[in-house]
């Protein structure tokens, strides 16, 4: 009869202190999901996921642009088919804003110019990316980071890619284009107008338009370059 107690006791007491445990989370924590841009633009709705595990300082630099309402009022004002569409300086007038200083590229994260990726535009220098920006419209690897030799080996950075609305990306590239205010070409017929940029889930910016403490204006003799020629591993903008 004691055995037989003891044996119960033996068995209650182990359950009883697991149901007086503290309950632990299952499995990982639960990590955030990588932010979302909406960009609401003339010809429709673009929204972007961000990779800040991958670029977090293009991706940092992108927020900080949209949350100071930056890039409400700018243009797509570049637009290749078969290479690229590009935006996020220039005023409906074609007079670029001025930026915050310039970041350092992060090419080399590993990640590739596929189609429906949006990276860091810049001129000759790799660390010269302000607040432009450039969607991929096919898969442009030789716009990839392949060495620091210089700034055509070094590559553009790219910093997410479109999860829903690349068919308004494919629209904008079918536009006819025309040249206008500084450009010589490829600037689309009629303008796109970026009307707004919001990250997802958050609210509007106070004060939409301006960038704080705007380091310099950028210098409007910068010139697209063109698309480059089979082989070749040209720039994909300046300034």
């Amino acid at each position: 009869m004691l055995k037989s107690l003891l044996a119960t006791l033996l068995l209650v007491l182990p359950l009883t202190a697991v149901a007086q445990a503290p309950k632990t989370a299952a499995g990982p924590a639960a990590t955030a999901p990588p932010p979302q841009v909406l960009l609401h633009t003339s010809q429709g709705d673009i929204t972007v996921e961000l990779y800040p595990d991958k670029a977090p300082k293009s991706v940092a630099n992108f927020l900080q642009y949209v949350r100071d309402g930056f890039y409400d009022g700018t243009l797509i004002h570049r637009a290749i088919p078969g290479y690229l569409v590009q935006g996020g300086l220039y005023t409906r007038d074609l007079q670029p804003k001025r930026t915050r200083p310039a970041i350092p590229s992060e090419a080399d994260n590993g990640l590739s110019n596929l189609r429906g990726t949006i990276a860091v535009a810049r001129g000759a220098d790799p660390n010269s990316g302000t607040a432009q920006f450039f969607f991929n419209l096919v898969d442009n690897r030789r716009l990839d980071f392949v060495g620091n030799q210089s700034g055509l080996t070094w590559g553009y950075a790219v910093f997410g890619k479109v999860v829903k609305g690349m068919d308004v990306v494919d629209k904008i590239a079918a536009l006819p284009t025309r040249p206008l205010g500084p450009f010589a070409n490829d600037v689309p017929n009629p303008l796109v107008v970026i009307e707004s940029a919001r990250v997802v889930g958050e609210a509007a910016p106070a004060a939409a338009g301006s960038a704080a403490s705007p380091a310099k204006p950028v210098s409007s003799k910068a010139k697209p370059a063109k698309k480059p020629a089979r082989g070749s591993h040209t720039p994909a903008t300046a300034g």
